[in-house]
């Protein structure tokens, strides 16, 4: 069964009205295949893996490969070419050059798992010719969908101000669920909480370690899994290459390397620190995050219920900070904010009178409290619009929202 994503097929559709190339990126097992082959177009597709060694040699020649594309679409080749894996193909990124431009009524849609093999084949050739669309695991939304129709169907009729406590015990279940198995499609839709783990184990072995060793060293593979393991600890916290550096065993030069490595290969998110004219940052390290919470705490060894661990807090940051990036637009950063005081803001996206402030707090309230810093933060900075968001209470008190994280991603942001 295949469920849509309906905001990727938007994208995709809305990039083709001025672009013939788009390009999927994003992690292992996030659903870049099932978008491509469920998304829905008028006229002729075809569909090819980029792994096939036979498909890839077609592109080496444009002789060989348009009487191919033109037996598989039409003679016009007005249609769509969807090319899976398809940084396995050498020199790609010229032939569709040649391709799109010989063929204005083409449109291609490709897929790739590390901006290090996408950027390597967007070059100058592409350049204004393509678009490239991050894809990540599911929203809590598309989760409650993958696993339950008729509560996803509930939760869609919910206002974002919703009291938490009337919420349907299952689909407050699930939201548990989905902070510790995270959003990958095939460990959601597994119900065995024995077969997510051993899905989960199965996707860190088979794709994620095995796509990390083309670029690992083997003499640096016990140091990185190490440090792979210290970062999952630090999830939500400012990250220290000196300090990953020391502990793991690599040196400094390589602890950097292979953080960029993580980011590019879509396992990790790293948040630049706010500056603004009024006040400073006084850090200038990043927070990191993992891109799915399922391989997170897998790495880290700890799939417990979340208030049964001592990282229910991060965790419940992390997964805020995930719905926020599925909800935003990608051109908006979001960003953090520490003081000299130790005093932080969570999150802060979007610039000027549109831009959000947000505190994360794993905390049950009855009533408004904790706000004096967020306000603080908000009145100097000028921002309208700061969020505390907690386990259970829904209120606005002195402009400062206060929203359930299984609220967050109705949420709809004036950024």
């Amino acid at each position: 069964m295949i469920f849509p994503r309906a905001q990727y097929y938007s994208k995709i559709t809305r990039a083709w009205e001025s672009l013939p190339v788009v390009i999927l990126t994003g992690a292992r097992q996030v659903g870049k295949t099932t978008i491509m082959k469920s998304l829905r177009i008028y006229g002729k597709r075809l569909f090819i893996n980029g792994q096939d060694p036979e498909i890839a040699a077609m592109f080496d020649k444009l002789s060989v490969l348009e009487p191919y594309l033109k037996s598989g679409l039409n003679q016009d080749l007005d249609g769509v070419l969807m090319i899976d894996e398809y940084q396995f193909i050498p020199n790609i990124d010229t032939t569709l050059k040649l391709i799109v431009d010989k063929h204005e009524k083409l449109k291609i849609l490709c897929s790739g798992s590390s901006s290090l093999d996408v950027l390597q084949k967007v070059d100058e050739s592409l350049a204004g010719r393509v678009r490239i669309i991050p894809v990540f695991s599911l929203s809590f939304e598309e989760y409650l969908r993958f696993v339950d129709e008729p509560m996803h169907e509930i939760y869609q009729s919910y206002s974002v101000d919703f009291p938490a406590a009337s919420i349907e015990p299952p689909i407050a279940r699930y939201f548990e669920d989905f902070i510790i198995y995270g959003g990958l499609p095939r460990v959601a839709l597994q119900s065995n909480y024995d077969e997510k783990r051993e899905l989960l184990d199965d996707i860190y072995k088979t794709y994620l370690l095995r796509d990390i060793r083309a670029y690992v060293r083997n003499e640096d593979s016990v140091a990185f899994n190490r440090m792979l393991k210290l970062i999952a600890h630090q999830v939500g916290n400012l990250v220290n290459p000196h300090e990953l550096s020391r502990t793991s065993g690599l040196t400094y030069r390589k602890a950097e390397e292979y953080l960029w490595l993580l980011e590019q290969m879509h396992i990790l998110i790293m948040v630049e620190p706010y500056l603004s004219n009024a006040r400073k940052s006084v850090v200038k390290m990043r927070k990191v995050f993992f891109t799915d919470n399922g391989l997170r705490n897998l790495i880290a060894g700890n799939l417990s219920a979340i208030d049964l661990r001592p990282d229910n807090g991060s965790l419940f940051e992390s997964t805020m900070f995930l719905e926020l990036r599925k909800l935003l637009p990608g051109s908006i950063p979001i960003r953090f904010f520490r003081s000299l005081e130790g005093s932080e803001i969570d999150f802060i996206a979007g610039s000027g009178d549109s831009s959000i402030a947000l505190e994360i707090k794993y905390s049950d309230l009855s009533q408004p409290s904790g706000t004096a810093k967020l306000a603080r933060f908000a009145a100097a900075e000028g921002i309208k619009n700061p969020f505390l968001v907690n386990k259970n209470f829904t209120a606005t008190h002195q402009d400062i929202q206060f929203l359930p994280g299984i609220m967050l991603g109705k949420m709809k942001f004036p950024v």
